[in-house]
């Protein structure tokens, strides 16, 4: 219960502030997937599969994910 006060607090201050909360988290996951199946490739491309690895190791991929992606995104950057 007290997280669903913490979001509706979320959407509220969004809701203020002109943003439209769903189109935004819309987005986010939009981001995410993105760069998940970037690091799948990633992995896959080095004969290995994300399931396996450690934290360390999926951090460093996400990281490359996103620089290949704000690289690959010039004129239209990434959220």
């Amino acid at each position: 219960e007290e997280f669903g006060d913490v979001l509706f607090s979320l959407v509220n201050v969004a809701r203020w502030e002109g943003i439209d909360a769903e189109a935004a988290l819309d987005a986010s996951n939009r981001k995410f997937r993105r760069r998940w199946s970037a690091m799948e490739r990633m992995a896959r491309e080095e004969g290995l599969e994300l399931e396996g690895l450690g934290a360390e190791r999926l951090n460093e991929l996400w990281r490359r994910a996103k620089t290949e992606e704000r690289a690959g995104d010039g004129e239209a950057r990434a959220e």
